[in-house]
């Protein structure tokens, strides 16, 4: 093991150990940088978040809880391709807009390279939503507990210990000292694979939320007793997050204690760290997590103090954390498909041999409810607007097309992402990439993981000088038709 039982010092487990401790010099914390980059606080429309989550699409959802949970999250993508978490709220929640609009105001000015910044919210009629960055590489839960390939290295480990309190003491430097449930599902990894802190949990809590909804056995004992979350409450979730990381499980914080102070750390230990640490830096690490959880709240330490004590331990700093988590670099990509190929290239001819190909097949599923009236009066009009638009551009003739789509479109009984798509590729072939650009974007609301959809918005993009929100989309197109095409077990 990485450990040894008699290794283990009696400070481990002193409840009357002092807090305080030398302060890191400022050079020591250059790494903390604000993310200045990043736009400002915005209030966002309905109709905008629900284009840029398909109409809040089940397919876009990322929270853990699913469907029918209080407070949903999304996935979301907008216009200019930046992708987006939103987090629906439920209607009883927050039932005084104003007092949402000061909280999500306040979270919305921390900007910091440690954490998924909130960008905006949105507070229409009973809707109450948040937009924060999205992280891609998902949470420390998925890899921690629930890994697939590998599991998480002790450098990594020691990474996500030090990013976390370090997105702490920034919080607590802009006063915002409270952090609500603290866990390994607000903990994300972003494109890089680096550690960051959900901004979700900094909003106060609202009519009918929870400071804590994970079991009663890892919430702090003030909170049970007053029902209230303090900043020192904050550093009893942190040492529970210490105990995560250093046991590969969620262990219960008395029996984590139980077993520290028998000095039994191989029941502690995750099998899956032998020989990647030393007795001396487990050790180190099990002390401040036990400080963490003294009883007391005036015997945790504060923020700064574990930023102090877990820059010493980093391990392996020089490697990023993509190699270090085991994900793909961003820059790394599947190979292309030919329709990819097409689209990297502007290649509008490929494009349109490859469209009229596939025809139709695409559009199974799609939903369309139509009356009997509709069926009786309505259906031969619209599919004769159709197939009229379908002859012409499979004659190249696009501005026909145009047409004839733009009146099967507009009559509004009928949705076909095929459609949108053909007409996309029609306004490109017209010099319209604008209009190209949107009804790329229609094709997926309303088929949200279709890859085509993507792929024209790249070349949309490309058209109108966005390289670099092209090249977004031309991933993400390549990612969405490799998961396609991937056998059963592996999507």
């Amino acid at each position: 093991m990485g450990i040894q039982c008699s290794t283990l010092m009696p400070c481990c487990v002193n409840s009357q150990v002092k807090a305080s401790v030398l302060e890191v010099p400022d050079a020591e914390n250059e790494d903390r940088i604000e993310a200045d980059n990043l736009p400002a606080f915005r209030e966002f429309t309905l109709e905008q978040l629900q284009n840029a989550t398909s109409g809040f699409a089940v397919e876009n959802i990322v929270s853990e809880h699913g469907e029918k949970a209080p407070n949903v999250v999304y996935k979301g993508k907008m216009e200019n391709q930046i992708r987006i978490a939103v987090k629906r709220f439920n209607r009883n929640a927050w039932p005084d807009a104003r007092q949402f609009l000061e909280e999500a105001r306040s979270v919305g000015q921390l900007r910091n390279q440690r954490l998924a910044n909130l960008l905006g919210c949105c507070y229409e009629g009973d809707e109450r939503l948040l937009v924060a960055e999205y992280m891609l590489n998902e949470t420390l839960a998925k890899h921690l507990f629930h890994w697939e390939t590998q599991p998480m290295k002790w450098a990594m480990r020691l990474r996500v210990a030090l990013h976390l309190a370090q997105a702490l003491e920034y919080c607590t430097s802009k006063g915002r000292t409270l952090y609500h449930d603290l866990n390994a599902y607000r903990v994300l990894f972003d494109e890089d694979g680096n550690p960051r802190l959900s901004s979700f949990g900094l909003m106060k809590n609202s009519r009918d939320g929870k400071s804590y909804s994970t079991n009663l056995a890892f919430t702090p004992p003030e909170y049970l007793r007053t029902g209230r979350v303090t900043p020192e409450s904050v550093i009893y979730s942190f040492g529970t997050l210490l105990i995560d990381l250093f046991s590969g499980k969620h262990i219960p914080p008395s029996h984590a204690l139980d077993l520290i102070r028998d000095r039994n750390l191989q029941m502690l230990t995750d099998s899956c760290l032998e020989g990647q640490f030393s007795d001396d830096d487990g050790t180190e690490l099990v002390r401040w997590a036990a400080r963490c959880l003294q009883y007391e709240p005036r015997d945790r330490p504060n923020p700064k103090a574990l930023v102090t004590a877990l820059a010493p331990l980093q391990k392996e700093s020089e490697v990023p954390s993509q190699l270090l988590l085991g994900i793909p670099h961003s820059a790394t990509s599947a190979s292309l498909s030919p329709l990819g190929e097409a689209c990297s290239r502007k290649d509008m001819t490929a494009i349109h041999e490859v469209l009229e190909n596939i025809g139709y097949k695409d559009d199974e599923g799609v939903a369309n409810e139509l009356s009997f009236h509709m069926w009786t009066d309505q259906m031969q009009d619209i599919l004769n607007y159709k197939k009229k638009g379908d002859v012409a551009f499979r004659q190249k003739d696009f501005g026909l097309a145009i047409q004839c789509y733009t009146q099967f479109v507009d009559i509004g009984t009928m949705v076909s992402p095929t459609v949108h798509v053909r007409r996309s590729l029609c306004y490109l072939f017209n010099d319209m990439p604008q209009e190209s650009l949107n009804d790329a974007i229609q094709a997926q609301i309303i088929s949200p993981v279709w890859h085509i959809a993507s792929y024209l918005q790249s070349v949309s993009l490309a058209v109108l000088g966005m390289e670099n929100e092209a090249q977004v989309a031309l991933r993400e197109g390549t990612t969405l038709e490799a998961k396609r095409n991937a056998p059963a077990g592996q999507k």
